[in-house]
């Protein structure tokens, strides 16, 4: 569903450069009470008995394998470039707040731009060739940007261009991405397949800031960009390694339905089912009020609090190991308390932990910043795991897409506002009363979901796929 993941690296939505092209939401005879239920054909899946039951679950099925290697070095190569790309706007064309400003927009513009008809357009397409071609195209765009450097050519609009770009890719890739795993590693096995995702993700995440620093204290910010390239490749390679496949065939562009009436159509599926209208609202609110406090939240560590510059970085990083503990207990949460009642209870317990925040003074107190932070990093990339995996599993295949493409297109879209509203804010009333608004706003989004129709199961539903 996308949830933002607090004060540590972007984890499906968060505010930040986030140019990736890859991976850190009609009532069709309504929701089965039963708590699994196959979403896909198994003429088109993979099915869990094909994995060999070993302690490392599903790392041992080398297409998984390969698909975890490749995601999570491109995550690497994302996070260096949320450094790489503001140093080279800053350090080798001297911009300022508000160029930069712009980048992180020209990221995000594509998912509001053409959000919804992707998801139709890659329901009509073979997910695999979506993702291979997306890599390339990303590739080109970060390797243009040393190159054109090199031949003294280098401009903003390059840079701008660059973002938009890749952003576009990133929206393709995702949305084909979400659709592709549930091919490919069946539906008992999505949360471990997700779960595994994002702690490699949150991985890369903690390693990648450091590795952009050095990169571009030894040879510069643009080859951090050419670093960035690179991960595409080597995700590129991974996937064109995978063997056995066997992909669900797209849905026929000869289908008597038109682009708006396709979009219409995933839009209502959403606003129609009491699950997935909650986890999508959910993911906008949680996203709007994450966005809203991480705008102002290195001004709010260094001018409010009192600490060095440097103090930042590692206070950030610690919101970025909650991530890998959310991923390592996301399994067995789901398995100890059941899938509705675990994402409930992470919920219950994380949320209320990011007042925390806006408590923080400097000295002994920033225990309170990192324990917070860790708590509400890892309570979201639960949520993260289980929801992401329901829509999987609960969504038709033919409407997977779409589904995916529109809750996306929803929850990204509060980003920016939170992060304007939370400007706005800090510099009206202040940056501490800001940090309470916001974090008080997480409380109520975790309201949304434990008043939702969730807190009467203990797994959550699944559906029968459409025959």
């Amino acid at each position: 569903m996308g949830i933002a993941a607090g004060p540590g690296r972007r984890t499906a939505a968060q505010a930040g450069f986030r140019i990736r092209a890859r991976s850190t939401g009609q009532a069709v005879n309504g929701p089965s009470r039963t708590p699994s239920s196959s979403a896909t054909s198994d003429a088109h899946t993979v099915g869990p008995e094909n994995y060999p039951r070993s302690r490392w679950g599903l790392l041992a099925e080398r297409n998984f394998r390969l698909l975890w290697v490749g995601e999570t070095v491109s995550k690497l190569g994302s996070s260096i470039t949320t450094v790489a790309l503001p140093l080279v706007a800053v350090v080798k064309l001297d911009a300022g707040s508000f160029v930069v400003g712009l980048l992180t927009a020209a990221v995000w513009v594509p998912w509001v731009a053409v959000g919804l008809p992707v998801g139709v357009w890659v329901g009509r397409l073979p997910r695999r060739a979506v993702m291979l071609s997306c890599n390339l195209v990303s590739l080109s765009a970060f390797a243009s940007v040393p190159l054109v450097d090199w031949l003294g050519a280098l401009t903003t609009t390059h840079l701008l261009l660059t973002g938009l770009v890749a952003g576009t890719a990133s929206v393709f890739f995702t949305t084909a991405f979400q659709v592709y795993l549930p091919e490919l590693v069946g539906q008992d096995d999505l949360v471990e397949g997700n779960a595994k995702l994002q702690g490699g993700a949150a991985a890369a995440q903690v390693a990648g800031p450091g590795v952009a620093g050095l990169i571009a204290q030894w040879f510069g910010a643009v080859l951090g960009l050419l670093a960035d390239a690179v991960t595409f490749l080597v995700s590129t390679i991974t996937l064109l390694m995978m063997r056995g496949r066997r992909e669900a065939p797209p849905r026929s562009a000869s289908a008597p339905a038109s682009l708006r009436g396709d979009v219409v159509e995933g839009l209502k599926f959403i606003a129609r089912d009491p699950y997935l209208r909650t986890l999508t609202s959910f993911g906008a609110t949680a996203n709007f009020a994450l966005a809203g406090y991480q705008s102002i939240l290195v001004p709010f560590l260094i001018r409010e609090v009192g600490v060095q510059p440097g103090t930042v970085g590692a206070l950030a990083a610690a919101g970025a190991l909650g991530g890998i503990l959310g991923a390592v207990v996301a399994t067995p949460v789901a398995r100890r308390f059941g899938s509705a009642r675990g994402a409930l209870v992470s919920q219950i317990i994380a949320a209320p932990c990011g007042l925390l925040l806006p408590m923080t003074t400097n000295g002994a107190s920033l225990a309170l910043f990192v324990f917070g932070s860790v708590v509400l990093v890892t309570g979201a990339t639960v949520c993260n795991v289980i929801f992401g995996s329901f829509r999987q599993k609960y969504t038709p295949p033919e409407l997977l897409s779409r589904v995916v493409a529109t809750s996306m297109f929803v929850n990204h879209g509060t980003i920016p506002l939170g992060a304007l509203l939370g400007g706005l804010l800090g510099s009206a009333i202040g940056l501490r009363p800001t940090m309470w608004i916001m974090t008080g706003l997480l409380v109520l989004a975790g309201a949304m979901v434990l008043a939702s129709p969730l807190r009467r199961h203990r797994e959550l539903p699944a559906r029968e796929a459409a025959a």
